[in-house]
């Protein structure tokens, strides 16, 4: 059922792909503006591009911003939720910090935290944060207030409040806010790669281009969707494990 449901969408790509090389085939395109698929997928054999290190750096950066931001960024929520006055005081900041574009706030935090993986985790961090605060807090406020007041008259606790209603019924927005900041992720670490690093798929596709070396710039713009493809899999997968299908987006 689930690879049916899949069908159409690697039908989709895999229709692309047949588009890719027909075009780069018979259009008569030069291969330092378009490449086929066959030349992309030829670069991860040479040795010399270093494939292996720099998936692996990007991969931490993405992963390890989308993590962080799901951590603080749901206990920040519920911090919301629990304390209404701090929400009412935080969320302006958050909402003005957030429209501060982050390529601007990235040479900043090189200067602050130097070159490496961990600006680039923070840029990550600070773009998909603000998503899942947003929904996370919108889930929690979302509850049956009549549910609510019946499990106070029974002398519910506010920690069985939280666990047992509240988190159960956000758990779809937090989600849906994942999903989000999952895309977003993948951007952040990239822009810190460009404009500060010394590794990672981005700092090699800035590499590559001076050289026109076309397929190694798609490979790796192939490399750091499928390291979001696979972040935003992780996410769709936690959803349905955790999530009744009634509430999920699809």
């Amino acid at each position: 059922m689930q690879l049916g449901r899949m069908g159409p969408a690697i039908g989709i790509h895999l229709a692309l792909l047949a588009l890719w090389y027909a075009v780069t085939a018979w259009g008569g395109i030069p291969r330092f503006i378009l490449p086929s698929p066959v030349d992309t997928v030829a670069t991860l054999l040479q040795p010399h591009y270093n494939w292996g290190m720099h998936i692996y750096i990007t991969t931490i950066e993405v992963f390890g911003g989308f993590i962080l931001a799901s951590v603080f960024g749901v206990a920040l929520a519920v911090v919301f939720s629990w304390w209404p006055v701090t929400g009412r005081t935080a969320m302006p900041l958050l909402v003005t910090l957030n429209m501060i574009p982050k390529v601007a706030m990235a040479p900043l935090l090189i200067v602050w935290l130097s070159y490496g993986i961990v600006p680039n985790i923070v840029i990550a961090f600070t773009i998909c944060f603000f998503p899942i605060v947003i929904t996370t807090a919108r889930g929690l406020r979302e509850v049956e207030s009549d549910l609510v007041d019946l499990v106070r008259a029974l002398r519910g606790s506010r920690k069985q409040i939280f666990t047992k209603i509240q988190l159960p019924s956000a758990l779809p927005y937090i989600f849906s806010g994942m999903r989000v900041a999952a895309v977003l992720a993948v951007a952040g670490a990239v822009v810190g790669e460009f404009i500060g690093s010394e590794r990672g798929l981005g700092y090699l596709m800035l590499q590559v281009q001076s050289s026109l070396d076309t397929p190694a710039m798609f490979m790796c713009l192939a490399l750091i969707s499928a390291i979001g493809i696979v972040l935003y899999g992780l996410v769709v997968f936690g959803e349905r494990l955790f999530v009744v299908a009634d509430a999920r987006l699809d």
